[in-house]
């Protein structure tokens, strides 16, 4: 499902970084009383009534400064109001009505997008009439709210989820395996979706950021169908310099959200860098099937031990993904090409995969009588009872004694211990860890 985008907008030191901290349910913006903090745009999945939607906070739009930070400031919520399907206008309802708002509503004016105007900082009975000048925006009933204290929230929350397109409410996309191209710019996305289609359907050029926006191309392999994702590449936020190029981190990460499987392209010429770790992990964290695959390997001078020492590297830098395969290919040429479907349609079997409780139990068991949980303070941990909660990513409770007592090295060679019995390559697991009389 393509789930909407709400953006959070206004000048500095409205309160839209505790607003978005609040919704979100973590404190993942950083909050400081201080205007320009939240220099960059932050995402979060956040859910109300049934509705998941992507919120995005931006730093604040300054209309009249000169400053090169603030100015990069604006310039990013101008990105995040063309991609948003609902825009959260928020305004300070101490201060009052300010010359800035009214810069900020004309240039939403302008967006043609649903916009609600947000009084923060109502804290009480006494401040609600400082909503009434808001009304001059001419941006329709200002909504009153206190972001620090949770007042108001809910019925906010109503009026966003009423504003969502009707075709992102509840309409499931085609049921076709999604795979996602993703990496750095330049990493050779589009060229290796064309190689892949045997036409060229994406331009193709060596300027980064190319690729403004996320294609979706549908095509057949073998008598299936697919949804191929090519998404814009990730840049590190000190290199971001053109605003397409920000508009199309959203679409990177909803394009991993929206996938079954991930193809990270790693740049054989610049081996594993710290944006393709932080690429990588955002697919992991998202439970996404993955192939890690090594672009321009054909343009890299090689002995024999090279792919071994090229493939070390990648574990040791990647090390959280090692259940995810590696394929050296060189999209340009087509070497090995031919490969990667296979090892798609193989890493989304292994995604889907379930394992009969008895069988699990059995592996488990064998696992706890080679190597006894470590005790703490004189008590042991005792796995009771395995199961397999869901799929996509494989996903299994295990019913323990006490939770606490489940360190996460012991967790991890219960893992390793499955993975050695069953497979699972390509995929992340997810172990929920309950007590027994739960």
């Amino acid at each position: 499902m393509s789930k909407p985008i709400v953006a959070i907008v206004g000048r500095p030191n409205v309160g839209k970084s505790t607003f978005f901290n609040k919704i979100a349910g973590k404190r993942i913006s950083i909050v400081e009383d201080t205007p320009g903090v939240t220099r960059d745009r932050i995402y979060a999945e956040a859910e109300w009534i049934g509705n998941t939607f992507t919120l995005i906070d931006t730093g604040g739009i300054e209309p009249f400064t000169k400053d090169i930070i603030l100015h990069q400031m604006r310039a990013q919520a101008e990105i995040a109001i063309e991609t948003a399907d609902v825009i959260v206008f928020m305004v300070d309802g101490r201060e009052g009505i300010t010359a800035a708002d009214y810069e900020v509503a004309n240039m939403l004016r302008k967006a043609n997008r649903p916009t609600l105007v947000v009084v923060n900082k109502i804290e009480g009975k006494s401040l609600e009439n400082n909503a009434f000048e808001f009304y001059n925006l001419g941006l329709g009933e200002p909504i009153t709210i206190s972001a620090q204290q949770a007042l108001g929230l809910g019925d906010l929350l109503d009026e966003i989820v009423a504003l969502f397109p009707k075709d992102k409410k509840g309409i499931e996309e085609e049921d076709k395996m999604k795979i996602a191209v993703i990496g750095k710019p330049n990493a050779g996305k589009s060229t290796l979706i064309n190689k892949l289609l045997g036409e060229n359907r994406v331009i193709v050029s060596n300027i980064p950021g190319t690729t403004r926006d996320a294609i979706d191309t549908p095509f057949s392999y073998n008598g299936e169908d697919y949804i191929l994702i090519d998404t814009a590449g990730v840049r590190r936020k000190s290199k971001i310099v053109e605003n397409v190029e920000k508009y199309s981190v959203i679409r990177s990460f909803t394009g991993i959200e929206r996938s079954d499987v991930c193809l990270i392209l790693i740049d054989a010429e610049e081996g594993v860098t710290e944006q393709d770790t932080k690429i990588a992990g955002y697919a992991h964290e998202e439970g996404r099937a993955s192939i890690i695959i090594v672009n321009k390997w054909d343009i890299i001078e090689k002995d024999t031990k090279s792919m071994d020492a090229y493939r070390k590297d990648i574990r040791n830098k990647l090390s959280f993904m090692a259940y995810a395969p590696i394929l050296f290919i060189s999209a340009k040429t087509g070497q090995r090409v031919n490969k990667i479907m296979e090892l798609v349609n193989y890493v989304s079997n292994q995604h889907s995969m379930r394992i009969a409780t008895g069988m699990l139990n059995e592996t488990i068991g064998e696992a706890v009588l080679m190597n006894q949980p470590p005790s703490n303070k004189g008590r042991r941990l005792n796995i009771l009872y395995c199961t397999q909660a869901s799929v996509k990513p494989p996903t299994f409770i295990l019913f323990v004694n006490d939770p606490d007592l489940m360190h996460f090295s012991y967790e991890r060679y219960i893992e390793n211990q499955i993975r050695s019995a069953f497979g699972f390559e390509g995929t992340p697991i997810r172990f929920i860890v309950r007590q027994r009389n739960e």
